[in-house]
């Protein structure tokens, strides 16, 4: 029999990919249904996996199991203003 135990790190890092494979697929279920009770429904417990995907992401970034890149505010301002551009160029 294999004895093998995982890692806290390990343990988190499932759960991390988990619920952010769970998002990717609410989000997919959503822009594939026509029922709008359906859709609310959907988008509203990807909402609440969205939220345990950042507990689960804010408690390993505090104990060093995740980093995270520093934005300067420069890259920010160049980010918004590509979008305010392509909102601009499609009307929306």
């Amino acid at each position: 029999m294999n004895n093998t135990t995982m890692t806290q790190q390990e343990i988190m890092t499932d759960l991390l990919t988990t619920e952010k494979s769970l998002i990717k697929l609410y989000a997919s279920n959503i822009t594939e249904s026509s029922c709008p009770n359906l859709r609310q429904l959907l988008f509203n417990i990807m909402s609440e996996c969205s939220q345990d995907q950042f507990t689960v992401f804010d408690q390993m970034r505090s104990k060093n199991m995740y980093q995270v890149k520093t934005v300067q505010q420069n890259d920010i301002n160049t980010a918004k203003q590509t979008i305010q551009d392509l909102k601009n160029q499609t009307g929306m």
